[in-house]
């Protein structure tokens, strides 16, 4: 039987992973489908079912830092939006 404690500690290395992926678009796009499927079953309330949600969260963790992996093997320049702001010079 899975835990408040437990399901939170998954959504929090989820979350931690997904933020580790090199690649701008994956990396949001992994962080915003976490988000979204825990919000999606939030509701639930019969035991089984969340430990059959668990599970896969524990699959989705593993597919994630596979994912992260891979891409910091095969890198590649950041996008434009990813830069940080440079201070903009005012002209007198």
């Amino acid at each position: 039987m899975a835990t408040r404690r437990q399901v939170i500690a998954i959504y929090r290395q989820l979350l931690r992973e997904a933020e580790k992926i090199p690649a701008y678009n994956f990396r949001l796009f992994a962080g915003r489908k976490v988000r979204d499927t825990f919000r999606e079953n939030k509701g639930i309330s019969d035991f089984a079912v969340i430990d059959e949600k668990l599970a896969e969260a524990r699959q989705s963790l593993e597919v994630i830092r596979r994912q992260a992996i891979i891409g910091h093997l095969y890198s590649t320049e950041k996008l434009v939006i990813e830069q940080p702001k440079k201070a903009l010079r005012r002209s007198k």
